[in-house]
């Protein structure tokens, strides 16, 4: 699924709002990001190939055995079902979501995605803030992930727990087909945290990160 497809423009404008809203109390800067799939995972379509082909060869042999009866087809008939079977298999691989996700290890996908919002952690510059006050909220749909990253600024003042009920927060909110919500709740707790852990607004205090959802399909 597409990111734009969870989050409509005025959803969008209300995310950059909160965002802004959130901000006008400290020095913190928050940073919503949301993408389809954190990898491509091309090992799965020939995961779920071979799976099929085991499956359809699983069939004929039990077809074979304990029905007793005699298979209208040879070897050769036989190779090209699992070569079929094979082929809807890798096919289903690219487009078929759960499927993709049924034949991926969980722990691929938890590395996935700790390496992908480790990369908007730096292309998004969540680290150049004047106090290091930045924190990430990233949401990677396909695997069903979120991680809340802050800054070192933030994270000497702010316990994992309380990023955990972050996190549970926007997946609250997922299951109940609520992203919007979930994320807004999310930002809005992020600059209750700020504010609670003493991350003070200064005088000459600036947006140093733009306020808006940032989006990408991968």
């Amino acid at each position: 699924m597409r990111p734009e497809q969870l989050f409509s423009q005025e959803d969008q404008q209300r995310i950059a709002e909160t965002v802004k809203a959130a901000e006008l109390a400290t020095s913190g800067e928050i940073v919503p990001f949301v993408v389809g799939q954190s990898d491509q995972y091309p090992e799965a379509p020939l995961r779920l190939g071979f799976l099929t082909a085991f499956l359809v060869v699983f069939t004929m042999a039990i077809l074979d055995i304990a029905m007793n009866i005699w298979l209208p087809f040879g070897i050769g008939e036989a190779a090209i079902y699992t070569v079929l079977g094979f082929g809807l298999g890798w096919i289903a691989g690219f487009f078929v979501t759960p499927l993709r996700r049924l034949v991926l290890q969980s722990t691929i996908m938890e590395q996935r995605v700790d390496e992908r919002a480790s990369m908007a952690f730096l292309a998004e510059e969540v680290f150049n803030t004047r106090e290091r006050t930045g924190i990430l909220i990233f949401l990677s749909l396909f695997e069903r992930r979120v991680r809340v990253m802050g800054d070192n600024g933030i994270n000497a003042k702010v316990e994992q727990e309380e990023w955990d009920g972050i996190v549970a927060l926007i997946v609250d909110a997922m299951k109940n087909n609520q992203p919007a919500e979930g994320l807004i709740k999310a930002i809005e707790r992020c600059g209750s945290h700020l504010e609670k852990s003493g991350v003070e607004i200064r005088d000459d205090d600036t947006n140093e990160l733009d306020n808006s959802l940032r989006m990408s399909d991968k």
